[in-house]
């Protein structure tokens, strides 16, 4: 059998049975050599010829070991010569010592037992063949001789059929271990394949994957979770290394179980992240930790906002503001020709509610036109104090309310007129809600937590938001007051996306404490 067709398994095997048996013919050399009644396998008498037997049969062992080592072909071939080798010196051995009463006998049933292991098919059954034929010709040249006696071939019967039984089994059990190993590298490749898929699935993910044992300690993340937590340094592997809180809510699952999420912040992108811990089956009780960054899963949900607004406004620039533009012009013609109070009383409510209809339709248009942003770097000690002017000035404030502090770096890059709508935005629902005193409303500048980053907080001194409120406040037509649209937060919010900036209601405690975080370098 050629050798493409023979695995390395076998080539392997026949090695060791080769070594085997070198040692064996380096033993008999040695007794040979030696001479000693002990260590001889023979009558003392036929030394000599034990000596030209073992000798031929020890460099006929190591000639096969070398060419084996060099030349991986032909398997069957090089089994097939070491097997008869062994046969024929065996049973040389045996006809010059004491027939198979002997030892030698034994190992030829060692010799076929190895053949079967190692060889492949029938050839087993015709090993066995052979050394049945040369053990029976053996007998019956002991008989011919008269140095033998009838019931040797009793015996020898008796080992012909142990040749074909060790042969036999042997080969059933090699066939065995063969099914078992190729059914073993199936298995190991089915398992590396999904392995490979599974990693490639982990690391795509963008959810971060921990793996941590009940000590806290990481034993594995994917790349997404480098991005969230900042891991990096793979020498430091406590969770309470990368963030404490996560560490923390760790060890409250571990003591009381359960399956609900818990919200942390991570302290080195300082990104919102929801942590479910998942417990494995492992043998070491491992724990999976998905991490989910809630930003993202928010951004989606204001892209598919932002699709079904975007559609409304196609439809609102055409059906709704050309009616509304007559109703208000009607309005306005009716009141110059007034005919009583009741009339200027219903004429000022379709005019105010008109008023109100168009400032949502400028709103919502206004979402369209989010991207269109030009960013640039903004000196906030400049403008502030001109935009706190103007916000006076228009909506009638007293001065002092509004108050502007800067402590640290005063620059931005944002859009200017999208600042300015944000910052009106926010300043107008601080005196709506404030005390409306000296200092009530403060803007207060300072660096960031995170390099290279600013924060431009709007502070009043009202009765802040209700907790109830807090995560609906920036939805879409949501709004607490009797006149409002609902889309003065959310705007502000989505033009401070649109500049690479994040608005945010901090806890306080007192008033409202909206905070403009964005980057203060170009």
């Amino acid at each position: 059998m050629n050798a493409p067709q023979v695995s390395l398994t076998h080539w392997k095997t026949l090695r060791y049975f080769s070594i085997y048996r070198l040692c064996i013919a380096a033993l008999l050399t040695l007794s040979s050599f030696y001479q000693a009644p002990a260590l001889s396998v023979i009558g003392q008498e036929r030394i000599p010829y034990q000596t030209a037997i073992v000798g031929f049969y020890f460099v006929a062992n190591a000639a096969s070991l070398a060419v084996l080592h060099f030349y991986r072909q032909h398997f069957n071939r090089q089994l097939s010569i070491q097997v008869l080798l062994d046969v024929l010196v065996l049973t040389g051995l045996t006809h010059a010592g004491d027939g198979l009463r002997g030892s030698l006998g034994i190992m030829l049933l060692v010799t076929l037992a190895g053949a079967g292991l190692v060889g492949q098919g029938r050839l087993v059954l015709f090993y066995a063949a052979m050394a049945t034929l040369a053990v029976l010709a053996e007998e019956s040249l002991r008989v011919v001789r008269n140095s033998g006696e009838s019931v040797d071939f009793f015996q020898a019967g008796l080992f012909c059929a142990g040749f074909f039984a060790v042969a036999i089994s042997a080969r059933l059990l090699a066939n065995r271990v063969i099914t078992n190993e190729e059914l073993a590298r199936k298995r190991g490749e089915a398992l590396r394949n999904q392995t490979i898929i599974s990693q490639h699935i982990i690391e795509e993910m963008q959810d971060g994957v921990l793996v941590l044992d009940r000590e806290g300690l990481i034993k594995q993340h994917n790349p997404r979770i480098e991005q969230l937590l900042g891991l990096g340094n793979p020498e430091e592997r406590k969770l309470s290394t990368y963030s404490t809180e996560l560490a923390l809510s760790f060890r409250n699952w571990c003591a009381r179980g359960g399956d609900e999420p818990v919200l942390i912040r991570a302290p080195a992108s300082g990104i919102h992240l929801r942590a479910r811990f998942i417990a494995t089956e492992s043998s070491e009780g491992d724990v999976l930790i998905l991490l989910e960054d809630l930003g993202r899963l928010q951004e989606q949900a204001r892209q598919l906002k932002l699709a079904a607004l975007g559609r409304l406004t196609a439809n609102i620039a055409h059906e709704i503001r050309n009616p509304l533009s007559a109703i208000k012009h009607a309005g306005e013609l009716m009141r110059e020709e007034s005919a009583g109070p009741t009339s200027d009383r219903l004429l000022r409510i379709v005019l105010d509610n008109a008023r109100r209809v168009e400032r949502i339709v400028s709103d919502v248009l206004e979402l369209g036109r989010r991207d269109r942003a030009h960013r640039e770097l903004i000196d906030l000690r400049q403008t502030l104090p001109l935009f706190v002017e103007e916000f006076a000035v228009k909506e009638g404030v007293p001065a002092g309310v509004v108050q502007v502090e800067i402590t640290d770096r005063g620059a931005i890059v944002f859009d200017r007129s999208h600042l300015h709508q944000v910052l009106w935005n926010l300043v107008g629902n601080a005196w709506r809600h404030s005390r409306r005193g000296i200092g009530s409303i403060r803007l207060r500048v300072q660096d960031g937590d995170r390099g290279h980053r600013i924060d431009l907080h709007v502070i009043d001194d009202g009765d802040g938001v209700d907790e109830a409120h807090r995560e609906q406040i920036f939805e879409p037509f949501f709004t607490t007051h009797s006149r409002g649209t609902g889309l003065g937060l959310y705007i502000a919010r989505e033009l401070c996306e649109a500049n690479g900036a994040r608005l945010e209601l901090l806890s306080s405690q007192a008033g409202a404490d909206f905070c403009i975080s964005g980057r203060s370098i170009e």
